[in-house]
């Protein structure tokens, strides 16, 4: 058995869905184990488009596939996300797709609350998603959450979301929004109830079967390192955590089973919503690399910020997620450009920093140090073979590696499957 992990080394939207999607022709079963539907995995195969926001990528490859109890559902957006994908021609059946019993649910509820939130915060605001995930976590810690298996138990359940509604319903009517009726609710989710139940399962029991009949497995996260609620640009973070440690208890296998650490990283930066970004560029390149990489977000159709590659900010990731290679994806974006920029320390009132610190008060007043490297004219785009490389983009690369102190194992040259350079993979350990 040799697994693998796939997270984010940056603010997410690194691309992981091909990333996982092209490992997954190696794995026997694909786990996703934190976030919601705020994540957008977008793989090319072909002329189609599989934009996945809760199923594993490996759903596309007809690999089965398990949502792990780190996750938080809307089961209305998945039963959705399903019936979409089947139309597009993929399999997915209570066979192929399961989803851990202790998962938590997002309910029309969480999204009220986070959409209320979020606009009374003002000009303060996050950047959510306003889908619900945040809230819905919260009520996972405060222990009055809703579960996969709760859906079993009518007359349990009704209790469960009368209590869990007059917890919420009051803040909703503070902030002027009509709210949630019990009686609504509990029908719509019985009515769905059914068909979640028929994919539902004790997970760990899956992980362990697997583990024991030597299979791949392969944990794919959600999100980016720096969206880590306890590593990440606090507060401009998502709910939970998006480090790789959250690969063993967000989905119930052991810490040891998680393997081979891929960290997913574009050859420059972007973030989507509030919060700092050191090398973010308000400039006619900025807006460059945001047309060429087609940076819009696959849920949202949020404009994404862009700058230079923070090679500070990969190899604190790196160093706290455990990562043993990075996969550098577009790499094609910065075809043509007379040079690049890479951010290799940060300066602070005249004092150089090699560290993020956590402080958002003094991210906020950092200042980037920068590296000039020659670009290339000549193309990446859909080189399959590190030779075809231009000589300044191999130098590029070779130096990132430098930088963040990790060996690039991949290269993705192109949104297309293949256009993927293996230097080291993740399934060999």
């Amino acid at each position: 058995m040799a697994n693998a992990a796939v997270v984010g080394a940056q603010w997410g939207d690194e691309g992981k869905g091909k990333i996982v999607d092209w490992l997954a022709a190696r794995a026997d079963l694909v786990v996703r184990f934190q976030g919601g539907h705020n994540a957008g995995h977008t793989l090319v195969v072909g002329d189609k488009d599989y934009k996945l926001r809760l199923l594993p990528s490996g759903i596309v490859r007809g690999k089965h596939a398990l949502i792990g109890n780190g996750v938080v559902i809307d089961p209305f957006a998945l039963l959705a996300e399903i019936d979409e994908m089947v139309s597009k021609g993929l399999t997915i059946t209570p066979n192929n797709l399961k989803i851990a019993e202790n998962a938590h649910l997002i309910l029309s509820v969480h999204a009220a609350v986070d959409q209320a939130l979020e606009i009374a915060k003002g000009a303060n605001k996050i950047g959510t998603t306003g889908r619900g995930i945040g809230p819905a976590y919260e009520d996972k810690v405060g222990r009055r959450g809703i579960r996969v298996c709760d859906l079993a138990f009518p007359d349990t359940l009704k209790d469960q979301l009368e209590r869990l509604l007059s917890h919420h319903n009051p803040q909703l009517k503070r902030y002027g929004v009509e709210e949630i009726a019990l009686d609504k609710l509990l029908a719509s989710l019985l009515e769905i109830a059914p068909r979640i139940l028929a994919h539902a399962v004790p997970a760990w029991k899956i992980l362990d079967e697997a583990k024991n009949k030597k299979q791949n497995i392969l944990f794919e996260g959600a999100q980016g390192f720096l969206l880590d609620i306890d590593h990440g640009t606090y507060p401009y973070v998502t709910s939970s955590n998006t480090s790789v440690g959250q690969g063993a208890a967000g989905s119930g296998a052991g810490p040891q089973a998680v393997g081979y650490v891929l960290g997913l990283a574009k050859a420059y930066t972007t973030r989507v919503g509030a919060g700092p970004f050191p090398t973010e560029l308000f400039d006619a390149v900025g807006e460059e690399i945001g047309r060429k990489g087609h940076e819009f977000g696959t849920n949202t159709g949020r404009k994404r910020r862009c700058g230079w590659f923070d090679a500070v900010l990969v190899r604190q990731a790196s160093k706290i997620s455990g990562m043993n290679g990075i996969a550098l994806t577009k790499l094609d974006v910065l075809d043509g450009f007379k040079e690049l920029k890479i951010c290799t320390a940060y300066e602070l009132n005249g004092q150089k920093l090699d560290y993020l610190p956590a402080a958002p008060a003094v991210q906020a007043a950092l200042t980037p140090v920068y590296e000039t490297m020659p670009g290339w004219s000549g193309t990446t785009r859909g080189v399959r073979k590190t030779e075809d490389l231009p000589q300044e983009a191999k130098n590029y690369v070779k130096r990132l590696e430098a930088l963040i102190e990790t060996p690039i194992s991949v290269l993705s040259t192109s949104p297309e499957r293949e256009d993927t350079i293996l230097l080291h993979d993740p399934f060999a350990g």
